[in-house]
């Protein structure tokens, strides 16, 4: 990645100035490898802005390689990513920091001239639209949560251009290196991560549907994008009935690897996730505190749970389901993660996502899991298996219409 900007000795920059972006917390807050400093929140406690934890910054800043003399545009504004930004390309390079919220805004320049990084330029705009004043783009940084890609992005971006952007993919989000190919773009690399959503045109919520609730709201909720008519009655009797347990003697590790695959190659699919109530009561099991991947058929669903394995340690990956037809259910989840364990568990990244146009006729896309969305159709494909492509370029479900 070439030099390390944070440890650059400048003067009044990264080193001394640190906590200028982290107001109120101590040094160590702001080299948390993985905690994220949330920096404002919503009236009801939900953060709409934060400093990236320091792992996803440096792994995001991998991706991206920015180089001396590029112009970077940064989705998202928090102000010290932005300055790592502007010590990798110098000062013959060009940053922008664009965020939609006023204060943040405010207190990003702030941060940044206190630190001495008065040349980073931090606009206030909806990332929607980009920023046509700086364009074309060497690269697009963003530090936010999207849930699709804006026309204005791809337009904006110079030739042999980068996007690095936290993509949600079937309630997943990873952040996904996009590069151009022709009429679509292609993906070179991916890592798990977890951002703030996306304010502005471009947000885009969650279904949450509550299988049990309680005075306080939802016990258990069951996170799905799809557009689809959900068997919500019989997924709440299902999940007070007697659950079905099945082990499938594939090692619990690589769990974001594990737990991509599974989102994209299930028909119908949702994170369940719970409360601490729902998991002392025994409702669910202790997996779902964290959100587990699900597979959903009618009024049935499977979720991924795990087991150590005696005098070993090692722990092994399995499920638990409920409903009419929780044994299918559950040995179709099954054959899904042997499936993972032969063919992916040594392969990284192991699947290939690109985004094409909204209009390119399905004839025109490559196999894979389609998952549509409003400017583009995104296709998520696992190439080279003994098996081929995944099949699924027939499943038309549309997210957010």
């Amino acid at each position: 990645m070439g030099r390390d900007p944070q440890r650059t000795g400048r003067t009044g920059g990264i080193d001394g100035a640190a906590a200028l972006f982290a107001p109120g917390e101590p040094i160590e807050a702001a080299y948390e490898p993985n905690k994220p400093l949330v920096v404002k929140r919503d009236e009801q406690g939900l953060a709409l802005s934060s400093l990236s934890a320091t792992h996803i910054q440096v792994v995001m800043l991998e991706q991206a390689r920015p180089e001396p003399g590029m112009r970077v545009l940064e989705v998202g504004s928090g102000g010290y990513n932005a300055a790592l930004i502007a010590e990798m390309v110098g000062e013959s390079g060009t940053v922008v920091s664009l965020d939609i919220d006023a204060e943040i805004v405010e207190r990003a320049r702030d941060c940044l001239k206190a630190a001495g990084y008065e040349r980073v330029i931090v606009a206030r705009g909806d990332a929607e639209y980009g920023y046509a004043d700086g364009a074309p783009w060497d690269r697009i940084i963003v530090t936010a949560g999207a849930w699709d890609i804006p026309p204005a992005w791809i337009e904006q971006l110079a030739p042999g251009g980068r996007i690095v952007v936290p993509l949600r993919m079937r309630g997943l989000t990873r952040s996904v290196v996009l590069e151009p190919d022709g009429d679509h773009l292609v993906s070179t690399d991916y890592h798990l991560c977890g951002f703030v959503p996306m304010q502005g045109a471009g947000r885009h919520d969650q279904r949450l549907i509550p299988p049990a609730g309680g005075p306080e709201g939802p016990e258990v909720g069951l996170r799905v994008e799809e557009e689809q008519r959900l068997d919500v009655a019989g997924m709440r009797e299902a999940l007070c009935a007697p659950a079905v347990q099945r082990w499938s003697g594939v090692d619990f590790d690589h769990v974001d690897e594990l737990d991509f695959f599974i989102g994209m190659s299930a028909p119908v699919f949702g994170v369940l996730a719970a409360r601490v109530s729902a998991v002392d009561s025994g409702l669910v099991d202790p997996a779902a505190k964290r959100g587990a991947p699900t597979l959903i058929r009618g009024a049935s669903f499977a979720y991924r749970t795990a087991r150590p394995v005696e005098g070993t340690e090692r722990y092994e990956t399995g499920v638990i389901a409920h409903g009419p037809e929780a044994v299918a259910v559950a040995d179709e989840y099954v054959e899904l993660l042997r499936r993972w364990d032969r063919d992916f568990r040594h392969r990284r990244p192991a699947a290939r996502i690109e985004v094409f146009p909204a209009a390119t006729p399905t004839s025109d896309l490559p196999k894979g899991r389609l998952i549509e969305k409003a400017h583009s159709r995104v296709v998520v494909s696992w190439p080279g298996t003994r098996e081929g492509l995944l099949r699924h370029t027939g499943i038309t479900h549309r997210e957010g219409t």
